[in-house]
C-alpha cells in the first residue's frame, strides 16, 4: 500500500485536507409548481424543507426499484421555492431525462447548473475550524449556503455526517484555486477518500446501488432510511415502498464487513452460508486502520443467511476469504 495513501487517510481522520471534485453534477429545478411537483418524484420529503436545508433522495420507477440517487437542497431564495439537486456526472443525464418525461403541465422548469465551475472538497475532524479561517460559515450537515470571500463567491454544501465533516464548495477556477491557496491544507487524493467510504459504509450507486439488468436494488434493502419519508404522501414508486415497510422486512440488506483471508479478485464477489449463495460484496479494500492493515468491505447479505450465521455460526465466505459483519459503523445523520 502506498505510503502516501495512509498518511492522507490519516490527515482526514487526524486534521483536514483538500481534494479536487470533478464528478459532481446539478439541477436547478425552478416554478410555481416546483416544490409539489419535485415531493412526487423523489424519495424524502421535499416540501417540508426550509431554506437552505436539504436531505437525500432516491428516484424510484413505477415497481420501486431505485434508479439514482441525490441530495436536493432548497435554495436561500425567497417563494416560490427553488431546488438544487445534486448528484454524480455519471447520473445527470439519466436524472434529467427521467425528471424530464413526468413534466406535463406543471409550472416547472429543469435547467443544468454549476456546469463551467469547479469544486473543492473541506474533509476532515479539524475541517470546519479550516472554513473559519477563509471565512467560510461551518454550515451543519444538509445544509446549503452562499457565502462571499476574498478570493469570490461560493456555493458551499455540506453533506451527511460520518466519521469526519466534508464540505464542499462550486465557484469559479480563479477562486477555487485562491480558496486552495489560502486554506494551505494537504491535497488528498481518490484512494483514501474511499477508504474513508468504506469506513463509513456510504454506498456509491453504480457500485454499491445499482440499476442495472442484472441488479435492481429496493431502496430498503439499502440501509439508507434517511432517504425514505413514509408520511409525505405519493411519490413515484411509493406504492412498494410501503408495502415493503408494512411487511417489515426485505430479504437481503445491505451492510459492512471486515474481511479475512485475500482481496477479491473481482466485484461483485459472491458470498456463501453453508454452501448457498447468501449475497454479495460490491467494495473492498485494504485499508491503513490504526490497528494495521484491514481488509474493508460493503455488500449484500441475504437475511436467512444472517439468521441461519446467529444460530449456528454459519460463516459468510467469498472465494478467497470469510467476511464479517460490522457493528461499527457510523452514524450518517
Amino acid at each position: 500500500m502506498p505510503h502516501s495513501a495512509q498518511n492522507e487517510l490519516a490527515v482526514l481522520l487526524e486534521a483536514a485536507g483538500v481534494a479536487t471534485i470533478g464528478d459532481h453534477a446539478f439541477l436547478h429545478v425552478t416554478g410555481a409548481d416546483a416544490a409539489r411537483w419535485l415531493n412526487g418524484m423523489v424519495s424524502n420529503s421535499i416540501q417540508a424543507l426550509q431554506q437552505g436545508e436539504g436531505c437525500y433522495n432516491f428516484l424510484l420507477n413505477a415497481q420501486g426499484r431505485i434508479l439514482g440517487d441525490c441530495t436536493v437542497y432548497r435554495e436561500t431564495s425567497a417563494e416560490p421555492a427553488e431546488f438544487l439537486v445534486a448528484t454524480t456526472a455519471a447520473q445527470v443525464e439519466a436524472i434529467q431525462q427521467h425528471l424530464d418525461h413526468f413534466i406535463i403541465m406543471d409550472d416547472v422548469e429543469l435547467t443544468r447548473a454549476y456546469e463551467d465551475e469547479s469544486g473543492l472538497l473541506i474533509g476532515g475532524k479539524d475541517a470546519g475550524a479550516a472554513m473559519g479561517r477563509v471565512g467560510l460559515p461551518a454550515v451543519d450537515p444538509l445544509r446549503l449556503a452562499h457565502a462571499d470571500t476574498e478570493h469570490g463567491p461560493v456555493l458551499l454544501l455540506s453533506p451527511v455526517a460520518g466519521l469526519v465533516r466534508k464540505y464542499e464548495l462550486r465557484a469559479s477556477a480563479a477562486t477555487i484555486n485562491g480558496l486552495r491557496g489560502a486554506l494551505g491544507l494537504p491535497e488528498v487524493t481518490a484512494e483514501p477518500l474511499e477508504f474513508l467510504r468504506l469506513m463509513e459504509a456510504r454506498p456509491l450507486f453504480g457500485q454499491d446501488i445499482r440499476n442495472t439488468e442484472k441488479a435492481h436494488d429496493l431502496p430498503q434493502e439499502t440501509a439508507q432510511t434517511h432517504a425514505l419519508h413514509f408520511a409525505k404522501g405519493c411519490y413515484l414508486g411509493q406504492e412498494i415502498v410501503e408495502r415493503i415497510r408494512s411487511r417489515g422486512q426485505v430479504h437481503r440488506q445491505f451492510m459492512a464487513f471486515r474481511l479475512t483471508g485475500e482481496l477479491p479478485g473481482t466485484l461483485p464477489a459472491p458470498l456463501e452460508a453453508g454452501g448457498k449463495p447468501a449475497g454479495e460484496l460490491t467494495s473492498a479494500a485494504l485499508v491503513p486502520l490504526v490497528e494495521g492493515p484491514t481488509l474493508l468491505g460493503l455488500g449484500y447479505a441475504r437475511q436467512e443467511a444472517l439468521n441461519r450465521g446467529q444460530s449456528d455460526k454459519t460463516e459468510l465466505t467469498y472465494q478467497g476469504g470469510v467476511a464479517v459483519p460490522r457493528r461499527d459503523v457510523p452514524s450518517t445523520v
